[in-house]
């Protein structure tokens, strides 16, 4: 049994969040279960973000599976790291991991059992060993949102949304550098709920990557020339190790031929 303490407010934070294993998909809620597939769902709970499934070793070759924990439960909405002061900082670190830990409790606790036996999986524990920790919580928060060059262009909605975009894919960019897919997905706060949309495959422009009159500065990651709305599909790994890749060989191109970015990216 590795059931935790329960956190400070734990039974506020459970009603307030809420935690649930339901998500809402387009107009219709669906529930997944734990460990066990759901017909409809792409996978289980447990799944959706494991790193490590003992099924893919040898017998006894590991202990067990191991999975990252991001879902609705944990996303932390009482503040933003970005802009507050380092006191603030600190108090929103640590409510932040109160409500992963909270979050932690409930599925030891709570949560309905695959088998309908009962409430709680006691067996569920933190990694202090594989995450380098002492609290067995990551090092560094997820941030979902990052500060935003103000690019030479920028992706707007209506470039990407299959609300706006008739097409098989999104606004053809003459200077893309890569592509992404990813629905258009904002996470809440406490008065402005969660919300969303299909997108079409998109492109990920070379202008969007360069900031109006900022010589040698590009953007690596997903602090590329989007707004916040386009950011909900272009913030996901994949397009920013594209976006990495592409100011890479930008940056070696410029240095190679002695010329800067902006002259590189030209006129849209």
């Amino acid at each position: 049994d590795h059931t935790i303490s329960p956190p400070p407010n734990y039974e506020k934070l459970r009603d307030e969040q809420p935690f649930t294993l339901t998500l809402r998909y387009g107009t219709e809620d669906k529930t997944y279960k734990v460990f066990e597939d759901v017909t409809d769902l792409p996978g289980s709970f447990w799944a959706y973000r494991r790193i490590l499934a003992t099924s893919q070793f040898a017998k006894g070759e590991v202990p067990g599976d191991l999975s990252m924990i991001n879902w609705p439960g944990n996303d932390f909405k009482g503040g933003d790291l970005i802009t507050a002061s380092a006191a603030d900082r600190g108090r929103l670190l640590t409510e932040a991991k109160a409500l992963s830990l909270s979050f932690l409790y409930w599925l030891q606790t709570e949560v309905p059992r695959d088998d309908g036996s009962g409430n709680g999986y006691p067996e569920l524990r933190l990694r202090t060993d594989v995450l380098g920790t002492a609290d067995g919580l990551s090092m560094y928060p997820y941030i979902r949102e990052s500060r935003r060059i103000v690019a030479l262009t920028t992706v707007k909605e209506q470039d990407v949304s299959a609300e706006f975009q008739d097409g098989a894919r999104a606004r053809r960019f003459p200077d893309s550098v890569g592509l992404g897919w990813y629905p258009i997905d904002i996470h809440g706060l406490p008065d402005d709920p969660a919300k969303g949309g299909a997108a079409k495959p998109f492109q990920i422009p070379l202008r969007s990557l360069v900031p109006r009159g900022g010589d040698n500065l590009l953007a690596g990651a997903k602090n590329l020339g989007v707004t916040h709305i386009t950011n909900g599909c272009y913030r996901l790994h994949p397009v920013e190790w594209n976006v990495g890749e592409a100011v890479g060989e930008l940056a070696a191109f410029c240095l190679s031929r002695r010329v800067g970015p902006e002259r590189v990216a030209g006129d849209e």
